[in-house]
């Protein structure tokens, strides 16, 4: 008799089979009750009928409990009723574990205590959908990147230096060499990469020592990035376009149940999925001002600027060509006007903000050493970095991805702490 996860019934109808999973819930009604069993891979719901099973079998309605490990028999048939449209009749459990006490009901909870006990939270219907999604986000763009001649290429978790200064990175001892860091992004080795293979991307977990108490922010998350040889502004955001718009037509044709249990709008996914929209940095300071926001000419966008950005908007927005001084010492300056950055940040309609950030970086060696040099970086711990434009260099670009911010925005959740299986924050390491 075979084995058969829930995800597979529909290939079995007719057919006896042994399922394997936890008790999701169960009802009685007479001589007939059901099990709603789950097994990673979906919920099912198995009937028991009291004249067709043993009364040891039949009696186990009283023995189960909610998060029991099973394995049951029994014949597959379709019931368009059901929950994905089949059932199982049932001939036989086997109970390997009875979950006495389990501590989280179907009802609903606390916050609080829903994250104290996120080691069992991950198993509710919900956080299932989420993680699923997490994994085809995930799935997706390694898909799209590797499909357009980008190299996986892995950026260390430890660093001697910063990307952006040390002010929010978390400092490590390390044996009798001072200090390491934990990395927040793999950037300025990925451009050494580009020197090697073209185009290469990493994916992984990042840190940032920040502060931030918002809904958006975790102090652990991961991030992909990726960076091209000979890639200049444009074409890194007709990239990020591509790939973002890859994500959202996979996610709808293959998440649909997933989707469903989050009550995720799914005509939003698909409007979202057209042309995106781009602003200079300047042309959104003027709309946001003339909504009421007090964003200055050479401030970053906060969360509620972000929102009054895109209210109007179904596709995301490219907010491009910031001043120098809001962004980073790598980052190309625009050749018609070097006050500017050739940088942009994607942002996310509904809401949900910031998903990318990227630019075109500066290939001129003295440029980027003079730039290095008035902001009293530490030359001689990025002499590396400054190598890969005395040998060779080329235009080139990259952007970065967070992976829970975009899963955030893809299943509808309203915090970004329900992405990430076990979210860290400045007030959360356990469990």
């Amino acid at each position: 008799m075979n084995w058969v996860f829930v995800k597979d019934v529909k290939d079995y109808d007719g057919k006896e089979v042994v399922m394997k999973g936890w008790v999701y819930n169960k009802r009685s009604s007479g001589k007939i009750w059901f099990l709603i069993l789950r097994d990673g891979t979906g919920i099912i719901q198995g009937i028991v009928l009291n004249n067709e099973v043993s009364k040891s079998v039949f009696d186990k309605r009283d023995e189960l409990l909610q998060e029991s490990s099973v394995t049951i028999k029994g014949l597959i048939h379709e019931d368009k009723r059901a929950p994905g449209g089949y059932e199982i009749v049932i001939r036989d459990i086997t109970v390997h574990q009875i979950a006495n006490d389990y501590p989280i009901s179907l009802k609903e909870h606390g916050v609080e205590f829903l994250m104290d006990n996120r080691h069992l939270w991950l198993r509710s219907k919900k956080q299932w959908a989420i993680l699923r999604i997490r994994h085809a986000v995930y799935y997706a763009i390694t898909e799209y990147l590797n499909n357009n001649d980008f190299i996986r290429f892995d950026s260390p978790l430890l660093t001697p230096n910063a990307c952006e200064g040390t002010t929010t990175l978390f400092s490590v001892p390390y044996f009798n060499l001072g200090n390491a860091y934990l990395s927040q992004s793999g950037q300025l080795y990925l451009e050494a990469g580009i020197m090697s293979l073209g185009r290469v991307y990493d994916f992984g977990p990042v840190f940032r020592a920040e502060k931030s108490k918002t809904r958006k922010h975790l102090t652990e998350f991961w991030m992909m990035d990726a960076e091209a040889a000979f890639v200049e502004h444009e074409e890194n955001m007709q990239i990020q376009e591509e790939l973002i718009r890859y994500i959202i037509t996979k996610l709808i044709d293959n998440n649909k149940i997933e989707l469903d249990i989050l009550e995720r709008d799914i005509e939003k996914l698909k409007k979202a999925d057209a042309p995106f929209k781009i602003m200079t940095h300047k042309d959104a300071v003027d709309f946001l001002r003339d909504k009421g926001s007090e964003i200055s000419y050479v401030g970053d966008l906060g969360a509620q600027d972000e929102v009054l950005l895109t209210e109007d908007s179904d596709v995301p927005i490219f907010v491009e060509k910031w001043p120098k001084e809001t962004k980073s010492f790598y980052m190309k300056r625009d050749k018609e006007n070097p006050d500017l950055v050739l940088g942009a940040d994607l942002i996310a309609p509904e809401g949900y903000g910031e998903i990318i950030g990227g630019s075109q970086r500066e290939d001129d060696y003295d440029l980027l050493l003079q730039r290095m040099k008035n902001d009293n970086m530490p030359l001689e711990d990025y002499q590396w970095f400054l190598d890969l434009r005395k040998y060779g260099s080329v235009p080139h670009s990259g952007f970065g991805v967070g992976l829970e911010r975009l899963v955030t925005w893809m299943t509808g959740v309203s915090h970004i702490r329900e992405t990430i299986p076990f979210p860290r924050t400045i007030y959360r390491l356990e469990p």
